[in-house]
């Protein structure tokens, strides 16, 4: 039921993204949109591992996109349209029927349910087992060491008093 509702709400601002006009409420629908993604992949996997860093990812690009704009269009007024809430009504009242059609999305939360705790913690250690192994432990290293130092680009890239975001007086 949860796992309908969530998808439903998914749907619903997808349709509410072609509406907006105002580029901060647009970032909204994204950031629910990627917070209802993760808790979607997160169910349906055993770990909750890849919808983290999924939501961390799409966080820290949201976080970029919301200072750009906050500098380009600091103080564009926010007009929120009566016309939009009443035309995506009838369209989200619609997609409820279409939720519970779906036969697979129920079966997966039925099929994911029925191991033990001690079976999915098991499963869970070797799954971390298996990425820490000789192979993958290269692909590791190699993925922390860029992202450090993409991390330090963007650092001096930024830089307050003679990077692209400095303020203008």
């Amino acid at each position: 039921m949860i796992f309908s509702f969530m998808i439903l709400v998914l749907w619903s601002s997808v349709i509410f993204i072609v509406f907006m006009n105002h580029p901060l409420s647009v970032g909204v629908t994204l950031l629910i949109q990627t917070l209802l993604i993760s808790l979607i992949t997160g169910s349906m996997n055993s770990s909750y591992w890849f919808s983290y860093i999924l939501f961390l990812i799409m966080v820290g690009g949201m976080l970029v996109l919301f200072i750009y704009m906050t500098n380009v269009a600091s103080n564009e007024k926010f007009k929120f349209s009566m016309k939009m809430l009443w035309a995506t009504i009838p369209i989200s009242a619609m997609l409820i029927p279409l939720s519970y059609l779906d036969k697979f999305l129920t079966e997966m939360i039925s099929v994911s349910g029925k191991s033990s705790d001690s079976e999915s913690y098991l499963q869970e250690i070797t799954q971390l087992t298996k990425f820490i192994s000789w192979p993958l432990m290269m692909n590791l290293l190699l993925i922390i060491t860029y992202l450090l130092i993409a991390l330090i680009m963007v650092v001096k890239i930024t830089d307050i008093k003679q990077g692209p975001l400095r303020q203008k007086n």
